[in-house]
């Protein structure tokens, strides 16, 4: 009997409910994650076995750490963990980093990055409109967000959909440095 990993949307959020500005940046979390405990994202990073972002955090990636330039950064970030970029532009990949550009049908896409996960997590690393129509597909087991003490005022939000039947299920809720916390919940799915 094979182990199956879970999908994961692991990301940080403001107080007020964004993960980027109203410019799609991350810009805020980088100057509120001064002090963290890198042996968390470590464990975290290391139970991965695939991931999948949207465009604009691809874009925005691409933009903010000169990756077409500094292709190291990428590997320093996500070693050799494979990425699907979900998009309908044309975008130019990371130099010798396994990204795959898609379209369309999360749930054939999920498929083949649980296959080649072989029983690691799959990260849903952002933004929430991807993580919503993993959760929409009935595909994302887990959210962890790590809640930063900012508020942004307007921008991109968590996850932009309505989830009420049923609710998540906190799992836990803990500090983990410095203005941040780390909510974990669960997803239950639908009974019919």
């Amino acid at each position: 009997m094979s182990v199956t990993g879970k999908t994961q949307y692991y990301t940080a959020t403001s107080i007020d409910g964004f993960i980027a500005d109203e410019h799609n940046s991350l810009d805020w979390l980088f100057q509120a994650h001064q002090e963290h405990d890198e042996s968390q994202w470590e464990a975290f990073i290391g139970a991965v076995g695939a991931m999948a972002m949207g465009a604009t955090t691809y874009e925005w990636a691409l933009e903010h750490d000169k990756l077409l330039e500094n292709p190291g950064k990428w590997h320093d970030y996500y070693g050799d963990i494979p990425c699907w970029v979900f998009t309908h532009r044309e975008l130019r990949a990371v130099p010798n980093a396994d990204i795959r550009f898609v379209q369309g049908d999360e749930l054939a896409v999920h498929e083949e990055m649980t296959a080649v996960a072989d029983g690691k997590n799959v990260w849903i690393v952002g933004g929430g409109e991807l993580a919503g129509q993993f959760h929409d597909a009935g595909l994302l087991d887990e959210l962890f967000v790590q809640v930063g003490s900012v508020t942004l005022g307007a921008g991109k939000p968590l996850l932009p959909r309505m989830i009420t039947n049923p609710p998540l299920r906190l799992v836990s809720a803990k500090a983990t440095g410095t203005g941040f916390a780390e909510l974990h919940y669960e997803v239950p799915r639908a009974r019919p």
